[in-house]
C-alpha cells in the first residue's frame, strides 16, 4: 500500500482514539460516564444510533452480498421505519419517566428481579458474541493488507477501541461516532463515484442499473411469501420489525445511545432520524455491491477475492493448476466484456430477441464461472486443508486495494476501521454498563458510591473488551459476516422483545409466569435454528409471540397473587 495511503489511514484512527479520549477525559460520575449527561442534541443522537449499526461488517459484508444476491438484502430493513415510530411513542417516555441507565432495570419494576436477570443475561450473551464479529471484520482487512496474522490485529483493533470507550464511557462513544460517520458517508460516496467511473466511457450509471436489473441483481422487493427465505418483503415487514423493536428498545446498545438525548423530544426525533435515512443508507451500500457486479463483467475479476489464501500455495504442486484456472478465468472475462456490451447494445435498440439471447448467454458464463471458482476453491484446499474458502467478505475490499487510486485506498480503509471502532465502542460500552448496572450494583454490591461504579463498569468493559477479542479469533467460522450477526440477534431478540412486550402492553401476565415462558420460548428457538430451514428472520416474531402466548396461558393457569406486589 502507498505512503500516502498508510498516512490517511493511520492518521484517522489515531485522530478518532486521541480526540475520543481527550475529550471525554472527564467523564467522572456515572450519569456523565454511562448517560453522556444527558445532554445529547437530535442530530448527535442520531449519528451514534446509525454510527452503532454501521459496523465494518456493513461495508464488507454488504457489498458482496449484493454481488452474489442482489439487492433483496434491503427488504430486511423494512420494519425499520415503523419500529422507530412504536419505541418512540412507547419506550422513549417510559425510560425518562424511570430514569433508568438500562433498559433492564424497567423489567425489575414490572415483574422482578430474575426476569430483569435473564433479559440481560440473554443480552449479555449475544452482544458479547456479536462485538467479537464486529472486531473480526477489519481485522481481515489488515491481515489482507500487511499479511499479518488476523489473531494479531484483532488484538491491535480491539486494544485501541477499549483504550477510549473505557476512558469516556458512552460520551466517546457518540462524540466519536459524529466523526466516524462523516468519514464513513465521505468514504463511501467516494467509492459509490470511482465504481461508475471506471466503466467503459459510454457505459453510465443508468445503463449500469439497467444491465444489472436484466442480469436479475436489481430484485430489491419480492412479494412471494416463503418461510424458508430469509429475504423477502413479508420477512422483512414483520421479522424485521420485530428485529428492530428488540434491538432498538431492548438492546443496551441502542437504549444507552438515545437515553443520553438532553429531552425526550431530542430522543424520538434521533430515532425517527435513523428511521428515515437507514434503508436508502444501506439500499446505497448494495447498490455498490451490484454496481461491482456490472463492473467485473467489464473487467477481469479475481479467481478468488481473497489473495492472501491464495499467495499461501504459491510454493505447492497445486499451483499450476490454480494458474491454469487463472488463464481460463481471463479468456471467460473476455467471453463476458463481449456479451455484456451485445447486451447493452440490445438494451439500447430495444431488441427484445436480442436482450433475451444475451441475457441467456450471460447466464450461461455466469454458470461456468461458478464452476471454476469452485474449483478454484478446491485446488485451495488441496494445497492448504486449513484454507478459508470463504471470499464474500473481500469482494468491495479486493476492489479498493486493486483498482482506486492513492489517498481513495486509504479513506476507504479508513472508513471500514471508523466503522469497527464505533459498533465496537458502543458493544463494550453497553456490556460494562449492563454489567455494573444490573449485576454488580443490583446484586453483588448495591451500597457502593458513584465513584466506585464508575471504576467498576471500566473494569467490566476492560474484561468484556477482551472477551469480545477472543470472540473474533472465532468469526472465521462463520459464512458471511452480516448474515452471521443478524442470525445471532434473532436467535435472543424474540424472547428479549417477548418479555418487554409483555410488561408494556399485557398487564395482567406477572414475573413467574413470563420467566418461564421466556426460558421454554428460548429453548424452542434454539430447536428452530438447528433443525428446520425457517428463515432466520421470523424467530424474531415466533420467540416474541412464543413467550407472550405461554406467559398468558401459564397466568391462567396460575392462582392470582393475593397483593398488588408482583411475587409471581
Amino acid at each position: 500500500m502507498n505512503p500516502i495511503d498508510w498516512a490517511v489511514l493511520l492518521g484517522t484512527i489515531a485522530f478518532i482514539v486521541i480526540y475520543g479520549t481527550w475529550k471525554t477525559r472527564k467523564s467522572k460520575n456515572l450519569e456523565s460516564y454511562l448517560l453522556a449527561d444527558k445532554k445529547m442534541r437530535w442530530w448527535a443522537v442520531g449519528l451514534s444510533i446509525m454510527g452503532t449499526q454501521a459496523s465494518a461488517i456493513t461495508f464488507l459484508s454488504v457489498p458482496g452480498q449484493a454481488y452474489q444476491d442482489g439487492m433483496r438484502f434491503v427488504q430486511f430493513y423494512f420494519g425499520l421505519p415503523l419500529a422507530m415510530i412504536i419505541i418512540s411513542i412507547t419506550a422513549v417516555p417510559l425510560y425518562s419517566r424511570l430514569k433508568v441507565y438500562t433498559a433492564y432495570e424497567y423489567l425489575e419494576t414490572r415483574f422482578d428481579l430474575k426476569t430483569r436477570t435473564l433479559a440481560s443475561f440473554l443480552f449479555l450473551l449475544q452482544r458479547g458474541f456479536s462485538t467479537g464479529i464486529t472486531i473480526y471484520a477489519p481485522a481481515i482487512v489488515l491481515s489482507t493488507i500487511l499479511g499479518w496474522s488476523v489473531d494479531i490485529t484483532i488484538l491491535i483493533i480491539g486494544g485501541l477501541v477499549i483504550v477510549y470507550t473505557v476512558t469516556g464511557g458512552s460520551k466517546a462513544v457518540s462524540v466519536t461516532q459524529n466523526l466516524q460517520m462523516l468519514i464513513i458517508t465521505s468514504g463511501m460516496c467516494a467509492a459509490g463515484y470511482l465504481v461508475v467511473h471506471y466503466l467503459p466511457s459510454d457505459i453510465g450509471f443508468t445503463d449500469a442499473v439497467n444491465l444489472a436489473g436484466h442480469m436479475g441483481k436489481m430484485n430489491a422487493i419480492d412479494f412471494k411469501f416463503d418461510w424458508n427465505d430469509r429475504y423477502n418483503f413479508w420477512s422483512g415487514i414483520t421479522g424485521g420489525l420485530f428485529l428492530a423493536l428488540s434491538y432498538f428498545g431492548t438492546d443496551q446498545s441502542q437504549v444507552g445511545r438515545y437515553i443520553g438525548g438532553a429531552t425526550i423530544a431530542e430522543s424520538r426525533l434521533g430515532l425517527l432520524f435513523n428511521g428515515l435515512l437507514k434503508i436508502p443508507m444501506q439500499f446505497l451500500i448494495l447498490l455498490l455491491g451490484v454496481l461491482l457486479f456490472v463492473f467485473y463483467h467489464f473487467y477481469t475479476a479475481p479467481l478468488f477475492f481473497n489473495q492472501v489464501e491464495v499467495n499461501q500455495i504459491r510454493n505447492t504442486v497445486q499451483y499450476a493448476e490454480y494458474q491454469n484456472l487463472e488463464q481460463q478465468n481471463k479468456k471467460l472475462s473476455q467471453e463476458k466484456r463481449r456479451t455484456i456490451l451485445q447486451l447493452h447494445q440490445a438494451i439500447n435498440a430495444q431488441d427484445k430477441i436480442k436482450i433475451r439471447v444475451s441475457k441467456a448467454s450471460l447466464t450461461a458464463l455466469q454458470q461456468q464461472n461458478d464452476t471454476l471458482r469452485n474449483k478454484a476453491k478446491k485446488v485451495l484446499v488441496a494445497a492448504n486443508p486449513k484454507a478459508d474458502t470463504k471470499d464474500t467478505d473481500y469482494i468491495f475490499i479486493s476492489f479498493i486495494l486493486n483498482r482506486l487510486p492513492v489517498g481513495v485506498v486509504g479513506l476507504l480503509l479508513a472508513v471500514i476501521f471508523s466503522a469497527a471502532m464505533s459498533s465496537m465502542s458502543a458493544g463494550l460500552n453497553s456490556l460494562g454498563a449492563t454489567t455494573c448496572i444490573d449485576v454488580y450494583k443490583r446484586i453483588i454490591n448495591p451500597t457502593a458510591t458513584d465513584k466506585q461504579y464508575v471504576v467498576a463498569s471500566k473494569l467490566f468493559t476492560i474484561g468484556w473488551g477482551l472477551l469480545a477479542i477472543a470472540f473474533a479469533f472465532m468469526a472465521s467460522m462463520v459464512d458471511n459476516l452480516i448474515q452471521a450477526v443478524n442470525i445471532l440477534g434473532s436467535l435472543f431478540y424474540g424472547t428479549i422483545l417477548g418479555i418487554f412486550l409483555a410488561a408494556f402492553y399485557v398487564k395482567f401476565i406477572h414475573s413467574k409466569a413470563v420467566f418461564i415462558a421466556a426460558i421454554i420460548a428460548q429453548g424452542i428457538i434454539l430447536l428452530l435454528y438447528f433443525y428446520t430451514p425457517i428463515a432466520f428472520l421470523w424467530y424474531n416474531v415466533i420467540g416474541c409471540l412464543l413467550v407472550i402466548l405461554i406467559a398468558g396461558l401459564l397466568q391462567l393457569a396460575m392462582p392470582r397473587p393475593k397483593n398488588k406486589i408482583d411475587n409471581g
